[in-house]
């Protein structure tokens, strides 16, 4: 698993119909195909079936076009602070959480937040330039589990909790269950935490002024097992090989 989650390992070289593939632009068998017909070039040469290179350090071209290779597959967890939007551009110039990642990141990498926390929130946020685990986290079929920390105006009262946990509907369409506890108020504000295994836009927050209890504070706190810990707000880390693997298993 080493280089799905950092810095790209410097890279032996490869068979070029291999190298081809890995970049995307054809199958193995065809990139045979196009090496036979004397379509590929490596370091200005007509390339020949067997031979190898690397497109980091050799200048690998098809039909003269150079072929790249594919950015390294990145997952990071960033502990997004209010007022930074989930967007990887603003028209409008407002900062977005790409801004909060190294210059390097911010272009040609193809990150993109996975999922979405409205500008007001807070916590947890992937990051990833991988379609798969995008897939997996945002299609709710898979209904990974998401856990909230959520502060409302007033003291909810059992009826009104038991309420949240049966799921609200919205927009006429219903939720699904919600686990809902009771952490601690303080004078006329209660915290909750709050499991769910749906995202729908301002779930939370809308589902609360329902309920007579609007938000005060919105913060969420781990993704299915990747959770913020200690990771400081606005700062990142990278996922763990062993947090990627549970995102993406079956």
């Amino acid at each position: 698993m080493d280089g799905l989650f950092g810095s790209a390992p410097l890279m032996a070289a490869e068979r070029l119909q291999k190298v081809l593939s890995a970049a995307g632009v054809c199958s193995r068998r065809r990139g045979e195909e196009l090496l036979r017909a004397g379509r590929v070039c490596l370091n200005g040469a007509v390339a020949q079936l067997g031979d190898r290179g690397d497109p980091g350090r050799d200048r690998i071209e098809l039909d003269g076009r150079p072929i790249q290779a594919r950015p390294v597959r990145l997952a990071l967890l960033l502990h997004k602070p209010a007022g930074v939007l989930c967007s990887c551009y603003d028209p409008r110039g407002r900062s977005t959480v790409l801004d909060l990642l190294p210059p390097e990141w911010q272009q040609g990498q193809g990150l993109h937040p996975v999922g979405r926390l409205d500008a007001e929130s807070r916590g947890a946020l992937l990051l990833s330039n991988d379609g798969d685990l995008t897939l997996r986290l945002t299609h709710p079929r898979y209904g990974h589990r998401k856990t909230y920390r959520v502060w409302v105006r007033g003291v909810p009262d059992p009826r009104v909790l038991a309420q949240w946990r049966a799921g609200l509907p919205l927009d006429g369409q219903p939720s699904q269950t919600v686990m809902v506890q009771c952490l601690q108020s303080r004078g006329d504000a209660t915290e909750l935490e709050l499991v769910m295994r749906e995202g729908r836009n301002r779930q939370i927050r809308r589902t609360a002024e329902l309920l007579g209890h609007p938000v005060l504070d919105l913060r969420r706190v781990a993704i299915g097992a990747v959770g913020l810990g200690a990771l400081p707000e606005g700062r990142w880390r990278h996922l763990e090989p062993q947090e990627w693997e549970a995102l993406v298993a079956p």
